[in-house]
This record gives structure tokens, sequence and C-alpha cells, in this order.
């Protein structure tokens, strides 16, 4: 039971520290900008989460963010930092508007929905493969690889959606697909009127069945035990008997897929066609929430959903303060994680020490 409550006390008290260090200095910009503090935060509060449609979008922006937190959150446990979750998401998102676009319009709707996402998994696992091929065969480093193959695909997929002259494919005169034929996800709004005209939609459920499976994969299995093993120390992972390279392959295959999954958020369940330049921004505010989510799937579903408040609040308090601000927070919050999980162990030896002397 101590170590229990050690062990979630680890986990739970740095973001906690790191969010009462961001309201701090959260309340100081905004005094700082001539407002009151109170009258910010409740109007972030009705933004988001004091009406249907805010909550909504908040759900939409945590269902991406989950799949890219997973996607840096797996690599992290394996000892890599995968930080190609943008051009992984855009592949998994072009995929399933391939796949939906191909499909004939009579297929039924749960076979076009599973086919869809696979398309997006198997594309985004694919993208994760090769940076995993090459630090395995060659050593090169996974930070380098995926930031050069972030430029490579989007501007692939720039290239086949700009280059398209319409037809099939494109609609003339814009940068995105024409509207898939099947796997469209139903949106909340459909099934619950309260949330008509917000962007949620039924990948979240996807999503969270996602982050199920990653947390049964880490802590359930003999692959994710090994995967952990690696992280830790790769060295005495190899000397046990594990297959290093193996396992950083595996992990940047499943780490990727799980970032191609989270297109299916913009392409089968809000827009219903893939659109250049969906992505941007997603799969880099991936790495925050995986690092204030310190890696577990429970932390990264949580701290998807508190950065997609505080995105989704930024553009509700706009007319009072510049939504720059929020930008700022985010990266106080990341800061003081990061400055807090050290702090927070160290006292927790010290109880410990105390208790047992």
């Amino acid at each position: 039971m101590d170590a229990l409550r050690e062990r979630v006390a680890d986990t739970l008290l740095p973001p906690v520290v790191a969010l009462l260090v961001a309201l701090v200095a959260g309340d100081v910009l905004i005094l700082s900008v001539g407002q009151s503090p109170v009258e910010v935060y409740a109007l972030l509060l009705r933004g988001t989460w004091g009406n249907a449609y805010g909550f909504g979008q908040v759900l939409y922006k945590t269902t991406t963010l989950i799949c890219t937190g997973l996607c840096v959150s797996v690599g992290l446990r394996a000892g890599l930092f995968n930080i190609g979750g943008e051009g992984q998401l855009a592949a998994g998102g072009f995929a399933a508007a391939l796949a939906g676009l191909a499909l004939p319009a009579s297929t039924p709707a749960p076979l076009g929905i599973l086919v869809c996402t696979a398309a997006a998994v198997i594309a985004g696992g694919i993208t994760g493969w090769v940076p995993g091929v090459l630090r395995a065969r060659f050593g090169a480093h996974e930070v380098i690889t995926t930031i050069m193959l972030n430029f490579i695909i989007l501007a692939l997929l720039n290239w086949a959606i700009s280059s398209a002259d319409g037809g099939a494919l494109r609609v003339p005169e814009t940068l995105h697909t024409r509207a898939i034929r099947a796997g469209a996800l139903p949106r909340f709004g459909d099934l619950i009127p309260a949330f008509h005209g917000s962007a949620a939609n039924l990948s979240l459920l996807i999503a969270l069945i996602a982050a199920a499976a990653a947390w049964w994969y880490f802590f359930r299995t003999r692959a994710g035990y090994d995967l952990r093993a690696v992280g830790l120390q790769p060295d005495a992972a190899e000397y046990g008997g594990v297959n290093v390279g193996a396992v950083w392959v595996r992990a940047m295959t499943i780490s990727a897929a799980l970032a191609g999954l989270g297109g299916i958020n913009f392409v089968l369940g809000y827009k219903h066609y893939y659109e250049d330049g969906f992505a941007t921004g997603a799969g880099f505010l991936g790495i925050a929430v995986a690092l204030v989510g310190r890696n577990t799937p429970l932390g990264v579903g949580l701290a998807s959903l508190f950065f997609a408040t505080l995105s989704q609040g930024g553009l509700a308090i706009n007319a009072l303060v510049p939504k720059t601000m929020v930008d700022v927070l985010q990266g106080v919050v990341i800061l003081a994680v990061a400055a807090s999980a050290p702090e927070v162990r160290r006292v927790l030896r010290r109880r410990k020490r105390i208790a047992t002397a």
C-alpha cells in the first residue's frame, strides 16, 4: 500500500505543482495587461466546460492529442524520442482519406470505418518503421531522422494535393481531397443535440481504446516489459537476452501508428476529407502532453484534456487578453513539470527515510 501511495504521489504531484505554478504565472501575466485573473479564468471556463459546444471542441482537440501524446510516450518508454508525430499524423489522415475515397458508397459503415482506420494506422506505422530501422541497423539518431521525415512527408503530401488536377482526388482550386464515400464517423452532435455544431466525434472512443491498449501493452505483456527494460537500460536488457534493435523498431512503429490513428479525428470524424496542413502543431504539442502526463496512458489522457482546454480557452479569452498568453502558460506548465519532478522524488525519499528511521 505504501509503495502504491508513493507511486501515485510521484505520478500526480508534479502535474499538480505545475498547474499551480502556471496559475500563479497566469495571474501575473493577466495583471500585467490590466485585466482581472478571476474574470479571465471564468471566461475561459465558460468558453470550454461551461457550454456544450465549447466542451465538444475541447473533446475534439483532446482526441488528437491523446494519439500524439501516446506516440511520444511509447517512444520515450523505449528510450527513443519520436518527434515525427506531425508527419505521422498527416500520413495517417491522408491514408484514411484515400481509403474512404476508394471504397464504394455502399460499403457498410462498420467495415468502412475499420478499413479507413486500419489504413491510417498502417501508414503511420510505416513512417515510424523507417527511422526505427535506421536507428537499429545504422545507429542513425531518431531525433534527426524523424525531424527530416516530417519535412519529407509533409512536402510529399502537399505535392500530392497541389499537383493533382482535380479529378477523383482533389476538389479543384483547393488543397483538400474530395469527401470520402465510406468510413465517416458520426459526430456527437448527431447523437446528442446539445453538441450540435462542435467537431467532437466518435474517434474519441477509438483514441480511449488505444490508450487502454497501450496501458495493457506496457504493463501486462512480455513485449511491453522488454520495451520498458530497453528504455531504462538497453545494455542490461541486451545482456538479459532482449533484442534491443528489434524493440527499437517495434517501438517506433507502434509509436508512429498511434500518431497516424489521430488522423481519423479530422478526416473521418470532422471534415470527412484530408486537408493540407490540418496536423499543424498537434504533433509537437504531443511532446508536451507526454511529458506532463509522465508517459502513462492515464496521464496522457488527462494532460490532453488540460492542453485542449487551454487551446480552446485561448479563443474564448481573446477578447480580454492576447491568445499568445495561452502559449506562454503551456510553456510554463512544461518547465514546471520538468523542475518539480526531481524535487517531488527528493521529498518522497526523505519522507520515506524519516518514516523508516
